[in-house]
């Protein structure tokens, strides 16, 4: 079994990591306005090969990938709206795989309230009545692959995720 992890971002992984290891003296009972995780301009990216399966795990916030992260209401941002949801279902166009591998997707999985999922976490917000709620939304993408020849996957080229959603 080979496995093959890649995460972005590479270099704010270390301080995220020890800001969470500080001392801190609060309740956890109280709303801190942060969501941890959700970093404008930081996208993850989890990339596993286990036998013939090559599978890519991709969570971005929407400003990333739309430039925004409110509900699209506007002509212009249902547009953009589209356009990405268009581009992240075509997985062969965003991960330069070597044509060599011969991998098929067998499966590809998007998520995002922008895209008319449910998002639990704001429904909570509601139910409580936040008023100082700000929307924060999330894109995650799962793509599964079926390689014929794997044994050839030794790199990967990103560059086309980053030419295509500049912002990530």
């Amino acid at each position: 079994m080979r496995r093959l992890l890649l995460t972005l971002p590479f270099a704010l992984l270390p301080l995220v990591a020890a800001h969470a290891a500080e001392e801190h003296d609060h309740d956890h009972g109280d709303e801190h306005g942060s969501l941890g995780a959700h970093e404008h301009g930081v996208g993850r990216l989890d990339v596993v090969l286990e036998g013939k399966t090559l599978e890519f795990e991709f969570d971005s916030p929407a400003m990333n990938i739309v430039g925004f992260e409110h509900a699209a209401t506007s002509a212009e941002d249902k547009d953009k709206v589209a356009k990405a949801r268009e581009l992240l279902l075509k997985p062969n166009a965003l991960f330069s795989i070597a044509d060599a591998a011969n991998c098929s997707a067998t499966s590809v999985k998007l998520e995002s309230p922008l895209f008319g999922d449910k998002d639990d976490d704001h429904d909570e917000h509601a139910k409580a009545g936040d008023a100082e709620h700000h929307e924060h939304s999330e894109i995650h993408g799962h793509y599964k692959f079926v390689c014929d020849a794997p044994a050839v996957l030794k790199k990967l080229d990103l560059s086309q995720i980053f030419k295509t959603f500049p912002a990530t």
